[in-house]
């Protein structure tokens, strides 16, 4: 049989209600009661019902994380990071995958079914109005990985995806490149557009810099090799930046499949360094994204926001750098 909340109380001679207390975060109680609470509850093995003590709080410390890429392996990474730390905290993650899903009315209501105390968006494709939807519904909302603002409507964390794509056009000019191109994830994805428009503003400046633009289905590996396989049937640049780590390991694929050397024939900057970017057979050169750091600040920003729901929201920026490896040539 189950230890109960009443037993614990018989075994501590106190009130029921006195053992209630002592699992309710904020209320009242003394030392001493809490002490022979926590004693019996030891001696005979009791764990409060979280079930029962939102009852009696009115939160359920349930945070939604929501999703819409899990198809590409940094989000392992990303879910692994986010639900550690949402548990250090005594919060309690609920995972969504909303792959395919652009309306944020349909996520509101689920969550909403599930008395979610505070929602996560951890995307960097989903449009703004997305989180402010959950702002709208009145849920506390933080948008990690999200685009960059100001003056944001909620909190929104992640790099300056047009100063990436700076960095990426100036590292392949740095190493003698002048006929560049883009390869970025879907074109509609705002990552691929402020990556992109970073990119271009660089290469535009350097009149002996031809650039291409190209996109991929997905960010995900078979859409990364797919599109490269169809470069290559054509005249290939000299160099791609692929936008993310997981199109950069597809496009290496296909390059290596048609027996040419990276980066001998062609170079690959990727974005995230992500773990399989470090591995031997891949040695990706690419843009550290700060990834450890954006979710540790995400998850502060979400338990602050459920302790006082009047913050304005916030906007913090990461900075980014090359990693250094073996998919471009030296430095000329």
């Amino acid at each position: 049989m189950a230890v109960t909340l009443k037993d614990v109380a018989a075994r501590a001679g106190v009130s029921r209600s006195a053992v209630s207390r002592t699992y309710t975060e904020g209320a009242s109680v003394s030392e001493k009661t809490r002490a022979k609470v926590q004693k019996a509850a030891e001696a005979l093995g009791y764990s409060p019902n979280a079930l029962a003590s939102s009852l009696t709080t009115g939160r359920t410390k349930l945070i939604g994380l929501v999703s819409n890429n899990f198809h590409n392996p940094i989000f392992l990474e990303v879910f692994d990071r986010f639900t550690k730390g949402l548990q250090e905290r005594g919060l309690r993650p609920l995972l969504v995958n909303l792959t395919d899903e652009v309306d944020p009315e349909n996520s509101i209501r689920m969550l909403r079914a599930y008395s979610v105390d505070g929602v996560i968006v951890a995307s960097s494709t989903l449009p703004v109005a997305f989180a402010e939807g959950f702002r709208d519904a009145g849920v506390p909302v933080v948008h990690s990985f999200g685009r960059h603002s100001a003056s944001p409507n909620v909190n929104v964390l992640g790099i300056d995806n047009i100063e990436a794509g700076r960095m990426a056009a100036n590292t392949l000019i740095a190493r003698g490149y002048r006929r560049l191109a883009f390869l970025g994830g879907p074109e509609t994805a705002t990552s691929t557009q402020d990556r992109l428009k970073g990119f271009a503003e660089v290469n535009n400046a350097n009149p002996d810099v031809e650039m291409t633009v190209t996109f991929a289905d997905s960010y995900s590996f078979d859409a990364g090799r797919a599109e490269m396989r169809r470069l290559l049937r054509e005249t290939p640049a000299e160099a791609y930046f692929c936008g993310d780590d997981v199109l950069s390991i597809g496009a290496l694929s296909a390059i290596q499949s048609a027996g040419l050397q990276v980066p001998d024939d062609i170079g690959i900057l990727g974005l995230n360094d992500m773990e399989m970017a470090g591995w031997e057979n891949i040695n990706l050169t690419t843009i550290h994204n700060p990834i450890k750091q954006i979710i540790a600040s995400s998850i502060e920003l979400i338990e602050a926001s459920l302790k006082d729901d009047t913050r304005y929201p916030e906007a913090r920026l990461f900075a980014c750098h090359v990693v250094e490896r073996g998919t471009l040539r030296p430095f000329s």
